[in-house]
């Protein structure tokens, strides 16, 4: 399949298709794009964001039969192969001959690269080594300078995960502010947050800055743009004085005092109202877990606002009208909230 067939076909399953390099198309019409054609047949949509207990627990099952499959000694072996050199052309030929690649990602609709990511981060045993000891943070400052961001090799070098040395870096290299944010600190955020979309939206082309052109004090950036992933490393670069972390919960909350700015959303009749279409949108989209909803369709459910907004009002709605509720499931909160205090919630309204 040609490239421009095989990003056209992907499409239909990844939105942001368009955004994703070559390379990376090539891979997903090889890996990706038979499986989800298969999912679409049975009715299941491709997903992304945070994965489900459910999935998680495929994810251990299709490992585990793996292993059983082909006498591989254990999942660290098998997903970090380059710790075992001795091991390692014997590993790489069973996974080959026994198609690793459709067996780790049986029964998981997302793209496979996603998948593979999640059990490494699963079956890691350098993830779960509890917190940095005054010396380990040290040797991280000292191997940071010697080898820049090369945290692959930091990662090796002090038996911990990529992700944990970088965002341990990120927390130390620098006098961080833990306290309240200064006016000039919020205002260097919101540059810097304006900046990369501005930078995204001319790489992609797009015809009209406009939406980017207004004062820095109103919500000067298009709604679908605030909601995509934004290199929040790059941002607590810019801002200097917060981690990436910080960065990014600061920036949920001014999105969130932006776009409900004049909502009365919850007080009175529309606070009601409100409350009956959550429960209802909620009810509808018979989701097991919290992580399986898609909280950017549900906001249209409560007016024009972001994800946050939503689940912040998801929580207090749970919290003051389900007894119990730290012991229910997420079906079970949704399901008597329906149940119980919808007919409430109408009778009211």
């Amino acid at each position: 399949m040609d490239l421009d067939t095989a990003r056209q076909e992907l499409e239909e399953f990844i939105p942001h298709v368009k955004k994703i390099s070559d390379s990376s198309i090539r891979k997903m019409a090889g890996r990706d794009l038979m499986r989800f054609k298969e999912f679409k047949k049975q009715g299941i949509a491709v997903k992304f964001g945070r994965f489900t207990q459910k999935e998680n627990k495929q994810i251990q099952k299709n490992v585990e039969e793996f292993l059983s499959l082909t006498g591989i000694d254990s999942a660290e072996k098998l997903l970090f192969t380059s710790r075992y050199p001795d091991d390692k052309d014997t590993i790489h030929r069973l996974k080959t001959e026994h198609h690793f690649c459709e067996k780790i990602s049986e029964g998981i609709p997302r793209p496979w690269r996603l998948i593979y990511y999640r059990a490494r981060k699963m079956f890691d045993p350098n993830n779960y080594k509890g917190r940095y000891t005054t010396e380990e943070k040290e040797q991280l400052k000292k191997y940071q300078a010697l080898h820049g961001n090369d945290w692959k090799k930091i990662s090796e070098l002090m038996s911990r995960s990529n992700l944990s040395v970088a965002m341990k870096y990120s927390e130390i290299k620098s006098a961080v502010n833990y306290g309240a944010w200064t006016k000039e600190e919020t205002q260097k955020l919101k540059n810097a947050v304006k900046e990369v979309i501005r930078r995204r939206l001319n790489t992609e082309n797009t015809s009209s800055l406009s939406s980017l052109e207004e004062s820095n004090t109103d919500p000067w950036i298009d709604r679908e743009q605030l909601y995509q992933q934004l290199p929040w490393t790059e941002i607590e670069t810019k801002v200097g004085s917060r981690y990436w972390r910080q960065c990014k919960q600061k920036w949920n909350s001014i999105l969130t005092s932006k776009m409900t700015k004049g909502h009365q959303l919850y007080r009175g009749t529309n606070g009601l109202q409100a409350k009956i279409n959550l429960i209802k949108r909620l009810y509808e989209t018979k989701a097991e877990d919290a992580s399986e909803v898609n909280w950017d369709e549900l906001s249209n459910a409560i007016g024009d606002v972001p994800r946050t907004y939503v689940q912040a009002k998801f929580y207090r709605l749970k919290v003051s009208s389900v007894p119990l509720w730290r012991r229910k499931t997420f079906s079970e909160i949704i399901d008597y909230l329906y149940e119980k205090k919808l007919p409430e919630f109408e009778e009211m309204l």
